[in-house]
């Protein structure tokens, strides 16, 4: 695989169908389906999927094992390596990942890439923007040697950060009725959300056809929740996936890059219930 002609400069966080055919050849695309309810991403795969696309196991590849930290904390960072590698993303791979969610799910896999600095990006619209035909055949992808790298600390804020009041804006990502707890799912640890936080959904960064929304509309969005700058912001959600589209909207709306708390309500809500016996 030869992608020296795809430079960080050129990749946005997004980038359509029409560019991901354009340059399929020189990227790998990993399929990120995952469902909250437990339904098999894998089985998803296997009906149907991008040419030449790897299946991504979020559970394995982008998450640690759940516990104090949240349901989905950061893996090691050798365990995330590991995972890279055996689908055949090294240091200089070119990364396009998919779902079938808008990319709400996928966009774990994009900010892990790029806050260590490698070149990764959503296909806006996600599966459903595909307009060839899908392969059932899995891919037998050749290693590749991915270096693994400590998680930088400026990309994340902590249990400890919030609870000690950390600066700026925290913003949560999960639906209004998560948020202001009238619906609690089985995953959430009680109603309700950080003190202080703003509701900025995920999915609202979506057009009914499930790409982005034009960038004015996107920064319309955060700025009604006082967001102009995105180096103030810290991003959660029940653990640290769909945060990370909140993330990746911010930036390519040319705000700049934000923060994930990755134990996110998860975390939080569980400590807090703790605290109150």
């Amino acid at each position: 695989m030869d992608d020296s002609r795809i430079t960080e400069e050129d990749l946005p966080p997004f980038v359509d169908a029409t560019w991901l055919k354009a340059h399929r050849n020189n990227v790998v695309t990993a399929d990120v389906r995952w469902y909250l309810d437990g339904a098999s991403g894998r089985a998803s795969y296997d009906g149907g999927h991008l040419p030449d696309a790897v299946f991504v196991d979020l559970d394995a590849c982008l998450s640690g094992s759940s516990g104090p930290r949240g349901l989905n904390p950061l893996p090691a960072p050798e365990v995330f390596a590991h995972g890279m590698s055996s689908l055949g993303i090294g240091d200089d791979t070119t990364v396009v990942a998919y779902d079938d969610a808008g990319g709400v799910i996928a966009a774990r896999l994009v900010w892990m890439l790029r806050a260590l600095g490698h070149r990764a990006a959503l296909l806006d619209g996600g599966l459903a923007a595909w307009t060839g035909p899908l392969e059932t055949t899995p891919v037998k992808p050749t290693p590749a040697t991915f270096t693994p790298s400590p998680w930088p600390e400026a990309r994340l804020a902590q249990l400890e950060d919030i609870m000690a009041g950390a600066a700026g804006i925290i913003v949560d990502a999960r639906s209004a009725e998560r948020f202001d707890g009238s619906l609690q799912l089985p995953t959430d640890p009680q109603a309700g959300h950080i003190p202080g936080a703003v509701n900025v959904p995920c999915r609202g960064n979506l057009a009914p056809d499930g790409r982005l929304r034009p960038i004015a509309e996107v920064r319309r969005a955060f700025a009604k929740v006082g967001i102009e700058d995105a180096t103030a912001v810290i991003s959660y959600c029940g653990s640290g996936v769909t945060a990370c589209h909140n993330l990746l909207a911010l930036e390519h709306a040319g705000l700049g890059q934000g923060r994930l708390y990755p134990g996110g309500w998860s975390e939080y809500g569980a400590e807090r219930r703790a605290e109150l016996g």
